[in-house]
């Protein structure tokens, strides 16, 4: 209790620890853990220590988020097979939703703090993991999974919309392919750098020919990207909107 007061009302970051408590509903007590999780390796300079970024965080608060989830729908679906699980589970940790959550939950503006004015949406979803990852650490696995449920998915996710949502567009793009008998591929066009990150550029190639291209922080968003420009720009069918 000392500490958490501490962090409240004294500590030099205590606008964090205020900014935590809003999204958290407790004040941390590791409040350096929970700092690091917003810190972007892109923000490092010569004089940053190595590891002094969030990356470390996010991969545990990964393994530890596809847990509490798939544990989630196993029981939240108890006739549902593998299949459904492993595509509801897909719905609820990929890229897009945890870019989307970070953004309903207000981390854009704890992030905006430590991004120097070069915030992405893929940093979003890496910011949320990697607090996920620090709550882990101090609030072990059953504190992580009561905030991940009672906090995140049962306030910020319709779980029924989500059922019937199919957003994959490169899954619908293959599967039309395998349908019409049209071999469908995808290319990297380019790796290149930009605010210190890799950035990838990816052409959706159909039949042989190139029809779309995308690029992002993310080489599997930049697939699914090229992939939604396809199936727009060849009328195969009508996307779920952005």
């Amino acid at each position: 209790m000392i500490k958490e007061v501490y962090n409240y009302y004294f500590s030099p970051d205590k606008s964090l620890a205020k900014k935590l408590r809003s999204v958290l509903g407790y004040t941390p007590r590791r409040l350096s853990l929970y700092k690091l999780a917003f810190y972007h390796k892109s923000m490092n300079d010569a004089k940053t220590q190595k590891n002094q970024h969030n990356e470390r965080l996010e991969y545990l608060g990964d393994a530890i988020l596809s847990t509490i989830v798939a544990e989630y729908l196993f029981k939240k679906y108890p006739g549902k097979d593998e299949g459904f699980l492993t595509k509801m589970r897909s719905k609820l940790v990929k890229r897009k939703t945890l870019n989307r959550l970070a953004n309903d939950m207000g981390l854009d503006i704890i992030l905006s703090a430590y991004s120097q004015g070069r915030m992405s949406k893929s940093m979003m979803g890496n910011a949320f993991e990697a607090l996920i990852g620090a709550i882990y650490l101090e609030r072990g696995f059953k504190g992580t999974k009561d905030y991940v449920i009672n906090e995140v998915l049962l306030k910020h996710i319709d779980i029924h919309e989500l059922e019937s949502m199919d957003d994959n567009f490169k899954s619908q793009l293959l599967e039309w392919g395998q349908k019409n008998s049209v071999n469908v591929d995808y290319k990297l066009v380019s790796k290149y750098k930009q605010d210190k990150r890799d950035r990838f550029k990816v052409a959706v190639m159909v039949g042989g020919d190139e029809v779309a291209k995308a690029d992002d922080y993310n080489k599997k968003s930049a697939e699914q990207m090229a992939s939604e420009r396809a199936l727009r720009k060849l009328n195969i069918t009508s996307p779920v909107p952005q």
